[in-house]
């Protein structure tokens, strides 16, 4: 019976033979030993016993312990239900946040564009003559190029993630 229970309580508790004999100080294969019947712990191991498994030594030395049931494994699966509605609730906040981030680059670049346009690139009238005011005109109109040029792509590529990131019904 020791046997029986010391082996089905260890893998209860998720330990194998080798974390088993770690905790206990001795060797695995005397974990074996005492798992088939081949030898028995002494008083003092087996309180040892008793405590790294948190059993009563009482346990240990009663009647065979029941394997896991058909109740355990729908105890099982229902948590593994309740995990599964968590991760799509988080890919459904995942794929909410990133369709946001993409209408919000596109509505970004129709307002950054209306604002060129509105102000109709004021670089073009500053006094060039002050070394400042012409680098800064410079890197107005750097960024202003840049931003011209790589902003359809961007925009569309918003746009087509929008589409496939939509809520489907």
């Amino acid at each position: 019976m020791l046997s029986k229970n010391l082996k089905t309580i260890r893998k209860s508790k998720g330990l194998s033979q080798e974390e088993f004999a770690v905790k206990l100080n001795v060797v695995r294969q005397t974990i074996s030993k005492w798992e088939r019947g081949l030898s028995v712990p002494d008083s003092d191991m087996l309180i040892s016993i008793s405590e790294v498994l948190e059993t009563p030594v009482s346990i240990l030395l009663g009647e065979t312990i029941k394997e896991p049931e058909a109740d355990d494994l729908k105890a099982i699966s229902e948590k593994l239900e309740v995990i599964n509605l968590q991760l799509a609730q988080r890919k459904a906040a995942a794929q909410k946040i990133r369709h946001g981030l993409l209408v919000s680059v596109c509505v970004s670049i129709v307002i950054i564009y209306a604002v060129l346009l509105f102000l109709k690139s004021p670089y073009l009238g500053w006094d060039f003559s002050d070394p400042e005011t012409a680098v800064a005109g410079a890197a107005f109109h750097a960024l202003e190029w840049l931003f011209v040029r790589t902003a359809p792509i961007i925009f569309i590529a918003a746009i087509v993630g929008i589409f496939l990131s939509r809520r489907k019904v």
